[in-house]
């Protein structure tokens, strides 16, 4: 659903520096589990995170969905894409609550845009920041026990204190069997860290998930 420009969406145009593209924009909603856009489709635009989180993923040859990282309810859509000057997405974005962002179209890299030192300082700043992320990922499948991985993940994907996702692409993106997963997550239910609530989690006890993540200490300091 599309609706148009409010005030708060205008004072997030002016964070990046791009009011000089309200004309062009638009203000995009989606419900929980739709697919913002899909690995491979052609793009011409960036997305600026207005609320809500969302997965970005890439498909495997199973076709199975492996997590690259994650979006608060801030931060850039598009990104890597446009940097790197590819024409086509190289993941696929699919939401993970109700979720809301603008839609800037560009023309090409001869967009203003380019020329736009906020812009460009604000759109690094947050590419160095997925790619920390990203290597607490990797060190974390590496090196962490299934249960530390899982409390990781669900700490990362958890939304207003609540986990939602499809756990087969949950027990793939952390190396572990579907039957396994099950296990870890009742155990952490047993141990009131967790609620079930048909398809989702509530978290009961951040304190205790923290401190059997494997990057407690990044937890602490960045949460």
């Amino acid at each position: 659903m599309e609706t148009d420009l409010e005030k708060h969406h205008l004072d997030l145009l002016d964070k990046y520096g791009l009011l000089d593209h309200q004309s062009v924009c638009t203000v995009r909603k989606f419900s929980s589990g739709e697919t913002i856009f899909a690995q491979g489709v052609e793009y011409k635009y960036i997305m600026i995170v207005v609320s809500g989180k969302a997965k970005v993923c890439t498909s495997a040859p199973s076709g199975k969905d492996l997590v690259l990282a994650y979006y608060l309810s801030s931060g850039l859509i598009g990104d890597v894409e446009l940097m790197s000057d590819t024409t086509y997405a190289t993941a696929s974005v699919i939401t993970l609550s109700a979720f809301e962002c603008i839609i800037v179209p560009f023309q090409d890299n001869q967009d203003s845009m380019f020329q736009n030192l906020t812009f460009m300082t604000t759109l690094a700043k947050g590419l160095s920041e997925n790619l920390i992320s990203s290597s607490y990922n990797y060190t974390s499948n590496a090196l962490y026990s299934g249960e530390q991985r899982l409390c990781t993940y669900i700490l990362q994907g958890a939304y207003k204190n609540y986990f939602f996702d499809n756990l087969t692409d949950v027990a793939a993106t952390i190396g572990i069997s579907y039957r396994h997963l099950l296990r870890l997550l009742n155990k952490l239910c047993d141990d009131a860290i967790l609620k079930r609530e048909k398809r989702r989690f509530q978290i009961l006890d951040k304190e205790q998930l923290v401190k059997r993540s494997s990057e407690a200490e990044y937890f602490t300091k960045n949460h």
